[in-house]
């Protein structure tokens, strides 16, 4: 069974190495010190009315239903907030006690609107709920009095109402906004009557600082906050556990839905991820799913130029199989390859490698980690052993010093940010190393204690800056580093290090972050107790993102903050199963589980298993398959749920060498910037259509639950098994669970993973075997490195070759906003786009001076690689000489100017250093114009899909 629990125990609980004992109602019951005599209670099954407890959130004590007697006190304390002592005898019920329920029930029902019958919420109301349980049938007190019945609704927000009429001033909604979520975007206005629930100063919730995270609306015990979804459709009959598709954070979720109709997706409190929080992406952007754009039959066609014809799925694999063929017996075996979806799950990944590597017969396979966090890969597997992150989200709350490098979690990573907020309001200390200032830095009831705002491209000289400071200074952990580290590489490091040109004083000229802040901060780190380090893109897309991710585990392995609760290095991942897609072999040098092709006894397990022999060579990575394209070497790619042209850099170059193939099959949702190229589309499911499973940042592995039937008639993983068998090679699998069955069989890490662990335990963490708990590895090398000894690497910082002159003066960095997310594919087939609608250009006032722009003027962004047009903002959150901006639109055309400079190791573009020009414009640039004009060819040949069935179909009949 699955682990699921919908019981409220009132307050949360509490970890103490001391139990107490105590009696209520007769009965003995024994709980950890502080835990409420509410939880004590109903842990015990003895129900006790409450509306303003909920174990999310701390005891509050206002609504006063939860009153118990207790032996030998006078009065009637609320069990919320009242702890369980030793020797207590407690009574929940007694005639008083139900007297003083009712009396106050029907106090909160006379100022009520009695509109049960047709209020959205019925049948789950919990006042609803109360007035039944203290035998409410009528209330003494008429209308005719001052009330709240005519308090006007706030319907601005997409995704849910305020109705202030409803609202019994529980306060659930605000402490979820400040306890849960950290915005303290909502207030109690006004005293006494007067006092209302207010976003803001009194403003519409889309006014106000409310981010929609859905904290507020999950809370609400009463109608006043409720999803418009479940206005609109009802409620929901039924609910299945499965895990976001957005972000690493990895979010369990319930998705609510009557018959296959999703009505509300809803934080699963028992997600270990994310303990019942939510964003605004999970919880409410999921219409995407069943969005009218959705393409469910499959399509060929000649020419990309040429209108699509529907088909069906036999004949459709059929006629991709038959390409890739003709391709591979006409250019030679190496000439077709395939990228794995970071968006799908572990078992598709899986399955398309094997595809790739069985029916292909070469290692042509790559996915969307080359373009994020293949860096991370590289650095901590030469670091510390094995391509991932150490801790677990919740080791956070151990931290007393947080360094984030070149990451803004409350827009990409959310409900992992409000969890990081808690702490810091708890009293840790933050470090922010990022060119911009996000959030973090400074917000309300949150600062960073070091701000860090280096310039773009020199987090190598910045992170040996704060090494040297940690090595001369006398800092090092040097008893860590004696029993978990190498000696020769410490000492060469060491060396290294120390040296005069690697000082903070002598880096400041490169890295433009004062000297003095540099020591402060790298004091900080080392001596503050358990210092942790998160990290995102900013770290990784760079020329030395390799070299910087190993800067950082040295910064962990010299202080000792490696290998426990609260400290170690820990990649933000961007995409909800990019973990995954690593782990299952995506990348053309390894196999699942992170093992080189080259290793003929790894070779011959796979040999033996997939019944066909395998290459040895590593196969091209992305950027290789472009240019074999452009040379004519590389012919036929197939891509399952990845958009490599709007994503990529350098789009033009990318856009050209997919011209050149001969055959691009496509596995997606939507036409996406990728399809309008391809020569075969074979609709895709969304994660709400099929089984398996999702790895988040902290390598958790979790469960994805079918909730509706496919749309376009088959999930994801069953379009490559056809693929597969079509191509030659038979791929027997029934279910995803019997997948994960073969996965477990070849690769170490998963060894212990199966669908009745999952369904029993909810999550388990890999490395899960035999050698570790049932649960898994919540902390990564705890008595040692995977690798052995904890290797130090020398950083040398070189500069990166995408130089500032004076035609092209300015730096462009990229990065991401709180309600689109990556591409923009389903977030901008959503209400979201009512946040943000477009691309924009942030640049510093000074330099928006020197070009004569003003907020809101359209600008033209010229680089080495291209040029397009976007409307400027003007921000402080830049420095002056960077600009800033994001790429959820495809006619934005950010990666129009993003150039082919990459990461030395990995090919991970640097897409966060561009040199650039910024002047104002008047017309979009020629490559917006020359998109337009494609797309709506796309579009035409998309709208004339049908034409061609139909001509088909009357030559047919005319036959």
């Amino acid at each position: 069974m699955l682990p699921h629990d919908d019981v409220d125990y009132g307050t949360p609980k509490r970890a103490s190495d001391q139990q107490v004992t105590l009696e209520i109602d007769g009965q003995a019951v024994t709980v950890p010190a502080g835990t409420s005599l509410m939880r004590a209670a109903i842990e015990a099954g003895v129900s006790v009315p409450k509306l303003c407890a909920t174990d999310s959130l701390e005891p509050f004590g206002s609504c006063r239903l939860c009153l118990v007697e207790i032996e030998g006190r006078r009065g009637f304390p609320a069990s919320c907030t009242t702890p369980a002592e030793a020797g207590m005898k407690v009574r929940t019920q007694s005639d008083k006690l139900q007297k003083l329920r009712h009396d106050v029930m029907e106090l909160y029902i006379s100022d009520h609107p009695l509109d049960c019958l047709t209020c959205a919420a019925n049948g789950d109301c919990e006042l609803q709920d109360m007035a039944g349980t203290v035998g409410l049938r009528n209330v003494r007190y008429g209308m005719e009095g001052k009330n709240h019945l005519g308090a006007a609704k706030d319907e601005s927000n997409p995704y849910f109402t305020y109705d202030a009429s409803k609202c019994i001033v529980c306060n659930r909604c605000v402490r979820a906004c400040e306890e849960t979520q950290g915005t303290f975007a909502l207030t109690i206005s006004g005293r006494g009557f007067d006092s209302r629930v207010s976003p803001g100063q009194d403003q519409a919730f889309m006014d106000s600082e409310c981010v929609s995270c859905g904290a507020c609306v999950q809370a609400c015990p009463t109608g006043t906050l409720q999803d418009k979804s479940v206005v609109a459709l009802g409620m929901p009959t039924k609910s299945v556990v499965t895990t976001c598709a957005y972000c690493g954070v990895g979010c369990g979720f319930k998705a609510e839905v009557k018959g296959e109709q999703v009505v509300r997706m809803t934080p699963w409190k028992d997600g270990q991820a994310n303990d019942g929080h939510s964003c605004v992406k999970g919880r409410f952007a999921w219409g995407y799913a069943t969005h009218k754009d959705r393409i469910t039959k499959p399509m060929v066609r000649e020419r990309i130029t040429d209108p699509w014809r529907e088909v069906s799925w036999d004949e459709a694999i059929a006629h991709a199989a038959s390409e890739f063929k003709r391709i591979q017996a006409r250019h030679g075996h190496d000439a077709v390859g395939g990228i794995t979806s970071s968006r799908c799950t572990n078992e598709e990944a899986y399955l398309v490698q094997k595809l790739i590597r069985a029916a292909f017969g070469n290692n042509n396979v790559d996915t969307c980690a080359r373009v994020c966090h293949s860096p991370t890969g590289y650095g901590l597997g030469q670091t510390f052993g094995t391509s991932a992150g150490t801790q677990t989200f919740k080791s956070v709350e151990q931290s007393d010093v947080i360094m984030v490098i070149g990451a803004n979690p409350t827009d990409a990573h959310p409900v992992f940010a409000s969890r990081m907020k808690k702490r810091l309001r708890e009293g840790a200390k933050l470090i922010v190393v990022d060119p911009r200032r996000t959030d973090l830095v400074a917000s309300p009831h949150v600062a960073a204690d070091f701000h860090l705002q280096l310039r773009p491209g020199t987090n190598v000289a910045l992170v040996t800056a704060l090494a040297h400071v940690i090595v001369t200074e006398g800092l090092l952990d040097e008893l860590f580093i004696a029993e978990r580290c190498e000696d020769r590489s410490f000492r060469q490091w060491r060396e290294f290090v120390a040296r005069a040109d690697n000082s903070p004083e002598a880096t400041e000229a490169v890295t433009g972050v004062p000297a003095r802040e540099v020591r402060g901060a790298a004091r900080l780190y080392a001596t503050g107790g358990n210092a942790a380090i998160y990290y995102g893109l900013g770290v990784t897309e760079h020329a030395q993102g390799s070299t910087m991710v190993m800067g950082i585990a040295n910064l962990a392995m010299a202080t000792g903050n490696v290998g426990r609760e609260g400290v170690g290095v820990n990649p933000l991942r961007g995409q909800n199963n990019v973990q995954g897609s690593c782990d299952m072999g995506s990348f053309p040098h390894e196999l699942p589980g992170y093992r080189h092709v080259s290793d003929s006894t790894v070779r011959a397990e796979f040999e033996a298993a997939w019944g066909v022999a395998l290459s040895a060579e590593p196969g091209l990575r992305i950027p290789n398959m472009f240019d074999a394209a452009l040379e004519g070497s590389f012919k036929g790619l197939y891509v399952q749920g990845e958009d490599i042209v709007q994503s990529d850099p350098n789009t033009q170059h990318v856009t050209e060498a997919l011209s050149r193939l001969e055959c691009l099959v496509v596995q997606d949702i939507f036409l996406n910037e990728t399809a309008k190229y391809a020569h075969v589309f074979l609709p895709g499911s969304s994660f709400l259509e099929k089984d398996g499973t999702f790895t988040n940042a902290e390598r958790r592995i979790s469960r994805v639950r079918k909730v509706m039937k496919p749309l376009g008639g088959l999930a994801d993983w069953e379009v490559t098994v056809k693929l597969a068998e079509a191509l030659g090679y038979p791929m027997p699998y029934a279910h995803p669970s019997q997948v994960m069955d073969e996965i477990a069989r070849l690769t170490p890490s998963f060894r212990g993973v199966s669908y009745a662990k999952l369904d029993k335990l909810g999550s388990v963490q890999w490395p899960c075997n035999e050698d570790t708990a049932e649960a898994g590895t919540p902390t990564m090398h705890v008595d040692g490195f995977v690798r052995g000894k904890g290797r130090f690497v020398i950083t040398q910082y070189v500069a990166t070759a995408e130089k500032v002159t004076r035609r092209f003066p300015l730096v462009l960095t990229t990065g991401r906003i709180l309600s689109q997310y990556n591409v923009g594919a389903q977030t901008r087939r959503t209400d979201n786009n009512r946040w943000h609608d477009e691309d924009r250009l942030e640049i510093h006032p000074h330099d928006a001076e020197e070009r004569g722009l003003r907020e809101g003027d359209w600008v033209g962004i010229t680089s080495r690689a291209g040029e397009t047009v976007l409307r400027a903002v003007l921000s402080e959150r830049m420095q002056p000489g960077v600009v800033y901006t994001t790429f959820h639109f495809p006619e934005s055309g950010a990666n129009v100017i993003t150039t082919d400079s990459s990461d030395w190791a990995t090919n991970c573009p640097e897409y966060k250093v561009t040199a650039v020009q910024v002047s104002k414009v008047a017309q979009p640039s020629e490559w917006q114009r020359g998109y337009e004009a494609f797309n709506r060819q796309q579009l035409d040949a998309l709208e004339r899909r049908g034409e061609a069935a139909a001509a088909e179909a009357a030559l047919v009949m005319g036959k």
